[in-house]
């Protein structure tokens, strides 16, 4: 069955709660708390849309509001094509395998790949998105020179203290590494836009790491996906809450119980 990044992210964080969204749904429990962070990031997503200027997006949907995955893949194709500068939700496929990028603009004969994320902070979690994204846009034949994660800027000074600098280097501010991720990144520029603040990270060398990852999970992943497929066993611990809290949180502990 193919995968989305989402489906992704979900099946590396738990086998059993990638299972569960495929087969089970119904059991799923979204707290207020978390819908209203989901519903900000997508907020602060479309805002990011305009970052670099005038866009096109790529959504379609069809009559009963679902989005029409075939019209998406065909018009980011004909964008592509036409060398649209900035491209957003770009969508692609590979063996059904999907994802739309938040992102895309052009640099040179290739595009730099950008995902948004509402928080201040570069996430291992928000590299493994990308990694995925870039293996199934370059299987797509697209060229991508580089990736970067958009970030919330409006930090507080908590965020101010918890964030560590490295140096500066050329007008760049070069990030201390976080656990789980080798090298630096690098927060290449800050943009004031519309009452928001962006700071844009340079990710590329962390984000092409995790490509292998995807290459190696995409299928397995996929499996679990199946109609025929058993319920992974999975006990639970860290991975209910972290790095999200898991939406069948009640339903496993209960099971337990």
């Amino acid at each position: 069955m193919p995968v989305s990044k989402t489906d992704f992210i979900r099946g590396l964080q738990c086998k059993k709660m990638l299972w569960l969204d495929s087969h089970a749904p119904e059991l799923k429990i979204i707290p207020p708390e978390v819908q209203a962070r989901l519903d900000a990031g997508n907020e602060f997503g479309d805002k990011a849309m305009s970052l670099f200027g005038a866009f096109t997006e790529t959504t379609e949907r069809r009559a009963d509001g679902r989005l029409h995955y075939a019209a998406m893949l065909e018009k980011t194709q004909r964008l592509l094509i036409g060398g649209e500068r900035v491209i957003c939700e770009g969508s692609f496929s590979w063996y059904g395998n999907f994802c739309a990028a938040d992102i895309l603009k052009k640099d040179g004969a290739g595009y730099a790949l950008y995902e948004v994320k509402n928080t201040p902070f570069v996430r291992k979690e928000f590299l493994l998105d990308l990694g995925f994204q870039r293996l199934i846009i370059k299987k797509c034949g697209v060229k991508l020179t580089s990736s970067f994660l958009v970030l919330n800027g409006t930090e507080t000074e908590k965020d101010l203290h918890t964030e560590k600098t490295v140096r500066t280097e050329k007008g760049a501010t070069v990030l201390e590494s976080i656990d789980g991720i080798d090298g630096e990144q690098v927060c290449v520029e800050r943009i004031e836009k519309e009452g928001e603040i962006y700071k844009i990270v340079d990710v590329t060398k962390q984000a092409k790491a995790f490509e292998r990852i995807a290459q190696e999970q995409i299928f397995p992943l996929g499996k679990i996906k199946r109609k025929d497929a058993e319920m992974p066993r999975v006990d639970t611990g860290e991975h209910c809450l972290s790095p999200y809290p898991c939406w069948y949180f009640e339903h496993c502990h209960k099971r337990e119980s």
